[in-house]
Formats: C-alpha cells, structure tokens, sequence
C-alpha cells in the first residue's frame, strides 16, 4: 500500500468541465450499449456480440483493436496513441453474463422465458461505460494536447472464468504504468479493499453401477465418495486459518434413486485473503476426496476451473479517484425513478436511505472485502484502482 501523499493535482475546471461535457454527448449510446449487451446476455467466453459491440464503438472513434488476445475468442485490446512518450495508462471493460439470472426489467421478480442467463451483476453496464470512459478520455487527450497511450482491455469470463488471469500470463501489462477499473453497486466509493484469493475446481468420482435393491453390493456409488469427501470438508472447517470461506456444491448425484451412481461430481471453492492459505487449504481438500475415494473403492480426479490473488490496494491512486469522485455532480433520481425504487425496496430486507447514491462513501484502504475479482491478479503487477458507483438501488 502506497503513501497518499503523491497524489497528483487535480484538473483545471475548465477541462473537468469539458470532461463532464465529452461523457454526456456519449450517453445515449452508452446507454443503448448497455441495454443491448443486458438483452443478449452472453456467459463467459461466449459474448460474441457484445464483444464486438464494444469493439465497434471503440474503433469508429480511432482505436486500434486487437481481436482474440490471450487465446480467448471474445477478449481484444482498443490502443489510442497520442504524440511519444507519456504513460500507458489501461481500462477494464467487463460485458459477461451469469447463468441462470434472466430478468426482465420490471421490480418484481419475473423470469424471462426461454433465456437462460442473465445480467444480475452489471457487467453490460461495466463495459459500455468504460468504453465511454476511454472515448472521453481520448477526446481530452486530443484537446489538451497531452501525449501517452490510452488501452482499453475488453476482459471475458470475470464470472467464474478468470478471464483477467489469461491476460496477465500473456503479458499484456507488462508495459502499462496504471489500471483503472471500475464496478457497479449501489454507493460510490473509491475505498480499497482487499478482496479474497481464490481457487475453484470439480471433484469428480468414478464407480460402479448396480441395481440399488436387486444387487447393491455389486455397486460402488460414486456418490457415496462426493458426500464422505462433503463430511470431511466439513470436519476440516474447524482446522483452517480465520476468514477462510470453503463452499461448495453437488454438480452431479446420479439420475435415479434405484440405481448405484459410476459418476458423482462436486464443484468446490476455497477463499482466503491470502492466496498462499487458499493454496494450503486446497491442497488439504484434494485429500480429503482422495480418502474419500478410498474409504468407497471409488476414484477421483480433480480439475481446476479457476483461481484468482486477492486485490492489492493503492492508496496513492484511491485519493486520487476519490477527490475526482468528489467531483462529480450526483444527479438525483427523477419521480419514475423513484417510483420504481420504491417498488424493489418492497423485496429488500435492508433499506438505505434512497439518497445514499448521491453521495460518496468515506476512502478506506485495506479492509477485508467478501468476495473475488480477477481485476486482483492485474493489482500484483500493475498499479491498479477501482471505484464502485450507484446504479441501482441502495
């Protein structure tokens, strides 16, 4: 964690207020960015069309893009150059989907038929602002004359894919001096909080199928191995260091009561702010479905689908975006606004204040946050902020 001190001028008013005028001449199509990448909701790895949405946006405004980075179909880098030398300074766009979370846009609960995933998480609204983000900045780069390299990374799968992890091992940082990031919630902020390392992975058991009543004890259930490893997991939870999260689900039981399962599957994740205790704890898990495998005559193998560090937090770059969120003219919500607010709440069981999002909370730097990013393996490389805002509500 950095020193504060540093923290570099803020921009004459005239250009922040030329800043400010460059986002609202793009709002409406950020906005009708947004709103296709919500409809077509794509999982991680498959955002086909939203990706090359937001490359299109990107280059109709002088970006270079490079299509398919790091073997992933659907990732790019946007490149705007301006004059030599001067620093290289890169953006995150997210436009993944989460499976399962079909809404349609009203404040009740209401499913949307025939469609299988969703954006519960705000990753349609991360990507189309940040790329309104990097055509501002470009546009002020222009009319100020200030030379440097402004990328754009168009980042796949945060969902549970780790997308943010293939760029890295790419080298795509490798040359960059600053990260920004940014997320949607339902405050603004520009706190830094650690989040937590993480490791996820599928244990999968192989037995023998049997008659579960003709001839049970010709079965080895696959299953059988997926809950004795479960009770293992959950005698080990008393053994591991504080602030260890371990969760977990079954994947695959079997598809009939009557019949010895040859095939179980359990999908598990292991989290820790350290990302060496995540490793230890893990490694200890692996053999806990190793004796679970003995204790059944089963086998199991065990496939790794991600793993993340924990952000590292900059306070040099929090006060700096937090003076320049201090900035901003929040606008307040308008009467329809309001009225569609009041219906959501009606669901919540907590209740701040409606007023909340136009306001900023207070910087902290270094707590404790409860979940994991891949944005946080970019943080061990590159110094790298965020900053969540209210655009939902509080």
């Amino acid at each position: 964690v950095l020193s504060a001190s540093a923290a570099a001028e803020p921009l004459p008013a005239a250009q922040q207020a030329a800043i400010k005028g460059f986002v609202d001449a793009d709002a409406k199509a950020m906005n009708d960015t947004a709103f296709k990448i919500w409809q077509w909701a794509e999982v991680g790895y498959q955002e086909t069309r939203s990706s090359e949405l937001l490359q299109a946006r990107l280059k109709a405004a002088g970006f270079t893009i490079d299509k398919g980075v790091a073997g992933m179909p659907t990732a790019f880098v946007a490149r705007y150059r301006r004059g030599s030398g001067g620093p290289v300074i890169g953006l995150i766009a997210e436009f993944d989907a989460l499976p399962g979370l079909a809404q349609n846009a009203v404040a009740e609960h209401s499913p949307i038929a025939g469609q299988a995933a969703g954006h519960a998480c705000g990753h349609n609204v991360f990507g189309a602002a940040s790329v309104s983000a990097a055509i501002a900045t470009r546009q002020w780069m222009d009319a100020n004359g200030v030379n440097g390299e402004l990328r754009l990374y168009g980042s796949p799968a945060e969902e549970g894919g780790s997308g943010k992890v293939y760029l890295v091992r790419a080298g795509l940082f490798n040359d960059v001096d600053t990260v920004l990031h940014w997320h949607p919630g339902d405050s603004n902020g520009a706190g830094q909080a650690r989040s937590l390392a993480n490791i996820s992975g599928k244990f999968r058991f192989k037995g023998v199928s049997a008659h579960a009543s003709a001839a049970p004890w010709r079965g080895l259930s696959a299953l059988d191995g997926v809950e004795v490893m479960n009770h293992a997991v959950n005698m080990l939870r008393e053994h591991v260091p504080d602030g260890t999260r371990i969760h977990y689900v079954i994947t695959d039981g079997g598809k009939a009561p009557n019949v010895v399962p040859d095939f179980a599957e359990s999908y598990y994740y292991v989290r820790h702010v350290d990302p060496q205790v995540v490793k230890d704890v893990m490694a200890r898990v692996q053999k806990t479905a190793d004796g679970a495998a003995m204790a059944t005559g089963t086998s199991v193998s065990f496939e790794t689908t991600g793993g993340v560090y924990s952000m590292l937090p900059n306070a040099t770059l929090a006060a700096v975006a937090d003076r320049n969120l201090r900035s901003v003219e929040w606008q307040v919500f308008t009467p329809a606004e309001q009225a569609f607010a009041a219906n959501i709440r009606k669901s919540l069981t907590t209740n701040k204040p409606l007023e909340s999002a136009t306001q900023v909370e207070p910087m902290k730097i270094g707590e404790n946050g409860g979940g994991s990013t891949d944005v946080a393996d970019i943080s061990w490389i590159v110094p790298t902020v965020g900053l969540g805002t209210a655009v939902w509500v509080p």
